[in-house]
């Protein structure tokens, strides 16, 4: 299963890799350069391919816990003072995702959205550690009845050149549904209420939709 946000991009992979393929079994005679450049077009493909791929998750909805929003690995666990929209200190947790991750963001935790907001910007690698202020990014605020406002942050990184954001204000979203996509390498910042127990530890890897980030 592709994501939505991958399929013009598959379609048309596909049918350059397939032209490619053609062309290097029909004109190249050199037998060792013909097998080369048809490989190089197929391994282009399945790449494409394992980017855009949208396992389905099951999630055990719950206003208990604030689940993964994303794959990858932890980075950051620290209290901070989030500027942007609580302007107060917040318990940051980051999930970097590599190029081989899947890339699909979802609701971390079921509510209202009361805040959705796309900010251009730089390119910084993601973990950087100013690239959570100064990267392109969205900015997504969550209203849950037992958290209350949880903010999380879509971030791009040097590789990520388009972040899609499916939150809109006002409107009510489930946990685990899918909340938008990054392509092509990036990270997600949560920020949660002072006080939150967190259940994954720096470097330990999650799935976006399964893991349990806090409760």
């Amino acid at each position: 299963m592709f994501h939505k946000e991958g399929h013009k991009i598959i379609a048309i992979t596909f049918i350059i890799a397939a032209i490619g393929i053609l062309l290097a079994h029909f004109y190249v005679d050199i037998n060792w350069l013909k097998i080369t450049v048809q490989v190089a077009f197929l391994i282009l493909l399945i790449l494409i391919l394992q980017f855009f791929r949208n396992p389905k998750r099951i999630t055990k909805v719950t206003d208990e816990n604030i689940i993964a929003p994303v794959d990858g690995k932890v980075v950051v666990i620290e209290e901070v003072f989030e500027k942007e929209y609580f302007k107060d200190k917040r318990l940051q947790v980051s999930i970097f995702m590599s190029p081989v991750n899947v890339h699909v963001t979802r609701y971390a935790l079921s509510g209202i959205v009361k805040y959705s907001k796309y900010h251009p910007g730089k390119f910084l690698v993601a973990w950087h550690p100013k690239s959570s202020e100064e990267n392109e990014r969205t900015t997504v605020v969550i209203e849950n009845p037992v958290y209350g406002e949880v903010l999380y942050r879509q971030i791009a990184g040097a590789l990520a050149k388009r972040i899609v954001n499916y939150a809109v204000e006002g409107e009510t979203v489930t946990q685990g549904a899918d909340g938008g996509f990054i392509k092509f390498g990036s990270r997600v910042d949560l920020f949660l209420p002072l006080g939150s127990d967190v259940k994954v530890a720096l470097n330990q890897k999650v799935k976006g939709g399964i893991d349990i980030i806090a409760s």
